[in-house]
């Protein structure tokens, strides 16, 4: 469990390997959301799964509106890697570290107060409310373990370590399956909850998981712990700073950009009912399943990408892109058949038994469960994009995709499709989405694209850290196989 160089070996296998912690630690959030819904959905009732699926788009959005500055740490490190410079590594962790906390609490302090006011402006149903605020005001008191957790987890990602992220994130999900039915239903010692027990579960795991994974990494040294003698890396290095907001925040748009596009979607589901909401946030539950093996592998490529821009290998950059293409059509093609084939038995999981909401999660999982097999192309380019420091292209062709298409397909057609305008805006964005990332890794200038203004030497490093002599990095504009 210790950073591992992905500047060299064979592409394909390295690759694998490297993404496979990642998809089972996908696997893993995936089954804890399910597993809680199943409890939600099936012993609370469709107005307390409603609740839920509109409080975690809330959650989402949160997650997606600080997404970019870890991202853009992530790529840091990884760049610092493949550089072999341990120290610039180590100083970025520290600055991104203490920005990345400040604004967890702030995002925590400002959205506490105002958790029923944006339930609200969602049109959440009216018998679903009081669930949902009950949820939310939970969720919002964890978001700061929630964020530091993500945060540790994707720096040591960048730094070639997957294993360990796994092994806590394992730890999260056990801890909130165990905690979740014996808060909601106060199970022996344990306080009767309901919904706001399913919250609760997910605050205790993530708190813990956190105090574990900083234990355990200072207990192991692993060479990026920051140990007592290096805390002046903990003081922020502006030109860092300036790095992870310019770089970091469109990566952050695009987080908010889906997000908001999930509460449109779902705010124009309301007005269909509780049923059909239900059968929306039933069907969520599935996708997650389909969207993990592309996650996972672009966020390996993105990784993988990083290290290599960092050494100068442009020729493994391009490979990996073409791996992680190919990966993505065989593993999520292979998910999405059988979810169309057995969507009855899964899809029945996650609500009351007779339920008239499983015809319609039926019909709209076969109409829009298809669309990840394009986002995932556009999921593995973009992240090989942002790995050299190029960010706006990826955010406008999102928002093209998402607000200049699947919005307003899913808005305008209503009057002649009914609901079915909204699922089939899903498959409609996501050709056209990874259509534009195609043709600008073809014919853009994302090569050409930097993370930092100056070059590695160019950042203070305190006295108190380590020298370290970085390699030789060629300059990308130089490099174009």
């Amino acid at each position: 469990m210790k950073p591992r160089d992905l500047t060299d070996g064979p592409i394909a296998s390295t690759l694998f390997v490297f993404a496979l912690p990642i998809l089972g630690g996908n696997v893993l959030q995936s089954l804890n959301g399910s597993v809680n819904a199943v409890w939600v959905g099936r012993f609370l009732g469709e107005q307390a799964l409603t609740a839920t699926a509109n409080a975690n788009n809330i959650l989402f959005f949160l997650i997606g509106a600080v997404f970019g500055l870890g991202m853009a740490a992530t790529i840091l490190v990884g760049q610092a890697m493949g550089r072999r410079d341990t120290a610039m590594a180590k100083r970025v962790i520290g600055t991104a570290a203490t920005f990345f906390f400040s604004v967890s609490i702030a995002v925590a302090a400002l959205g506490l107060p105002f958790s029923h006011h944006l339930l609200g402006w969602m049109d959440t149903p009216a018998d679903a409310l009081p669930f949902a605020d009950a949820y939310l005001k939970i969720i919002f008191m964890a978001v700061p373990f929630i964020y530091l957790f993500a945060f540790l987890t994707a720096i040591l990602r960048g730094a070639g370590d997957t294993r360990t992220p796994f092994v806590f994130l394992l730890l999260v999900v056990l801890l909130d399956i165990v905690l979740n039915p014996l808060l909601l239903f106060g199970i022996g010692p344990f306080p009767r909850m309901g919904i706001a027990g399913a919250a609760t579960a997910t605050f205790v795991a993530n708190g813990l998981s956190l105090v574990a994974l900083l234990a355990w990494l200072r207990h192991r040294r692993h060479p990026l712990w920051i140990g007592r003698h290096e805390r002046a890396l903990y003081r922020p290095d502006w030109t860092i700073v300036r790095t992870l907001v310019t770089k970091g925040v469109p990566m952050s748009l695009q987080m908010i950009l889906i997000s908001a596009a999930m509460i449109a979607m779902i705010s124009m589901v309301n007005t269909y009912g509780v049923e059909t909401t239900a059968a929306y946030g039933a069907a969520l539950q599935l996708w997650t399943y389909v969207q993990m093996p592309a996650m996972a592998i672009g966020a390996a490529c993105s990784t993988m990408a990083a290290q290599n821009v960092g050494a100068g290998h442009w020729t493994r950059v391009e490979a990996t892109t073409r791996t992680g293409v190919l990966f993505n059509f065989l593993l999520t093609g292979a998910l999405i058949a059988p979810l169309v084939l057995f969507d009855h038995a899964t899809l029945s999981l996650f609500m009351p038994e007779g339920s008239p909401a499983l015809p319609v999660a039926r019909h709209l999982n076969h109409i829009a469960v298809g669309s990840f097999l394009f986002f995932g192309v556009t999921f593995v380019v973009s992240g090989v994009v942002r790995a050299t420091g190029a960010v706006i292209p990826p955010l406008l062709i999102l928002g093209i995709a998402l607000w200049g298409i699947r919005v307003p397909f899913a808005n305008l057609l209503q009057p002649q499709l009914g609901v079915d305008a909204i699922w089939w805006s899903f498959p409609a964005s996501s050709v056209c989405a990874m259509l534009m990332s195609l043709a600008y890794y073809r014919w853009g200038r994302w090569r050409e694209a930097r993370m930092l203004p100056v070059r590695a030497a160019g950042i203070a490093i305190p006295a108190e850290v380590p020298a370290q002599v970085p390699a030789p990095v060629a300059d990308p504009a130089a490099r174009t196989d």
